[in-house]
């Protein structure tokens, strides 16, 4: 009879735990759902907003007509998005320029001074970005590449460079070596066996690294405002100048525009980084 008892009141405290751990679980996962998509639900709130004032948690008058004037011909939010493409666009070359020769040389591991040069394009991580564009400018300036197109770019590609570079060496060196060498001792030349067949064997990685420089170019602000003000300008300087008035429904349009490629790009990148090319990244 006590064995019963027993067995049945941890049966109860075992139901209880199970109950308390489920609720412990959903409660944790709500709260993680609220830090990460709170901010988005206000953001989307915001750009259907026309009036909202205090004390007041919800708009008093919700329209599109602020989308009407971000979508209308004449609006600056036109011509930024454009100029900010174009950018992005010309950026992704000049670093795809750059990376694809660099990152199958780096993927060599008898390169010489190899570490040396991969850890060179992280040097304009290692500060403040603050710091590096006030003096970039200031260098500019002395070229008279200060609010030109062409300065802005070369920033975005200085910035962009890191994760070029880095996924193309992974790229690289995820590509099948004992191909490389058969098609060099079937008599291909060393430009036929890059094009035909190393590069294809890489052009997953190349293409993630491309929507990494595309999206950071897209997104980038700090350099484009020391480098491109007052004569350039993107989305990001245009969100910014919209928040800094208080117009939040036209920063949150903004910003909402920025959102979509990056969430677009986010899948296509999932699905051409493969796990062995991530494996290969720092080596």
């Amino acid at each position: 009879m006590s064995t019963t008892r027993n067995s049945s009141l941890f049966d109860r405290l075992s139901v209880r735990s199970l109950r308390l751990n489920f609720w412990l679980q959903s409660l944790f996962i709500l709260l993680l759902a609220l830090v990460l998509f709170g901010p988005i639900v206000n953001l989307l709130i915001w750009t259907v907003t026309e009036t909202w004032y205090f004390p007041h948690s919800l708009p008093t008058q919700w329209g599109f007509k602020y989308w009407h004037q971000v979508f209308n011909p004449y609006s600056d939010v036109s011509s930024s998005l454009l100029t900010s493409l174009l950018i992005a666009v010309l950026t992704v070359l000049v670093c795809l320029l750059v990376s694809v020769p660099a990152g199958y040389a780096l993927s060599k591991q008898s390169m010489p001074f190899r570490v040396f040069w991969m850890l060179l394009f992280l040097i304009p991580q290692a500060f403040p970005n603050l710091t590096v564009y006030m003096n970039i400018a200031r260098l500019f300036y002395d070229f008279g590449l200060n609010g030109t197109l062409l300065g802005v770019i070369l920033v975005h590609s200085v910035h962009g460079l890191m994760f070029s570079i880095w996924i193309s060496v992974a790229a690289f060196s995820s590509t099948d070596p004992m191909l490389e060498r058969a098609s060099r001792n079937l008599g291909a030349g060393p430009f036929y066996t890059f094009f035909h067949i190393v590069l294809p064997q890489a052009a997953p990685g190349l293409v993630a690294s491309c929507i990494f420089v595309f999206l950071e170019s897209l997104d980038e602000f700090t350099g484009t405002f020391f480098v491109g003000a007052p004569n350039i300008s993107t989305l990001p300087l245009l969100l910014y100048t919209a928040s800094m008035e208080g117009n939040y429904q036209i920063a949150s349009i903004t910003a909402l525009i920025l959102l979509v490629p990056s969430i677009l790009f986010m899948v296509i990148i999932h699905k051409f980084m493969r796990p062995e090319m991530l494996s290969k990244l720092g080596k």
